[in-house]
């Protein structure tokens, strides 16, 4: 059973020169990844600061071994530096009621 999990970002607009390359690698890296099956970001429409993203992955062991790998701490410590605060996230299973 898949799961899903939400990012969520907040920073400043001052920021996206520096930050956006960064999202991008670590968009790329994942989508490599065992387990991986998708991906969509959406910006606030009254705060375009403000996104989440969401992934789709076949088992939330598959996601917690990705961002267990060096590469991606890496990659998020630099995006949290920059954004000035740690990204969130959370993992939901579907339910079957």
């Amino acid at each position: 059973m898949s799961v899903m999990v939400i990012i969520k970002r907040v920073f400043r607009m001052d920021h996206t020169d520096d930050l956006i390359p960064l999202l991008k690698e670590l968009r790329k890296r994942s989508e490599k990844q065992p387990g991986f099956i998708s991906r969509v970001t959406y910006s606030k429409l009254n705060d375009p600061g403000e996104c989440i993203v969401i992934n789709e992955w076949e088992t939330a062991d598959d996601w917690i071994n990705w961002m267990s790998r060096a590469e991606a701490k890496e990659l998020q410590w630099k995006i949290d530096s920059l954004i000035g605060e740690k990204t969130t996230f959370e993992i939901y299973r579907p339910e079957d009621f």
